[in-house]
């Protein structure tokens, strides 16, 4: 198990701290990131929350997975490593 959780789902319009008051609710937020698009700026509507133990993150994950915030029902699970990408080449 660990103790980073995946937070999907999210509204467009949720913030760094907004993620980070709502999880705390559960215990101690290491880090709480909203992923945004690299051209744009804009939230690509997920996140990653980073809980102090276990313990806490699997409260978090039954307290807030499925629960609406924004209008949307969250996705929260533990966040899967990142699979290793593929070189593909310059952008330009």
């Amino acid at each position: 198990m660990g103790n980073k959780l995946f937070v999907g789902n999210l509204a467009f319009s949720c913030t760094d701290q907004k993620l980070m008051d709502t999880f705390s609710q559960c215990g101690t937020v290491a880090s709480a990131k909203i992923i945004t698009d690299r051209d744009s700026g804009r939230s690509k509507g997920f996140g990653f929350v980073e809980m102090s133990n276990e313990v806490e993150a699997q409260s978090a994950i039954k307290r807030f997975h499925g629960a609406e915030e924004g209008g949307r029902a969250m996705t929260v699970n533990i966040a899967k490593p990142m699979a290793p990408r593929e070189n593909r080449g310059s952008r330009y």
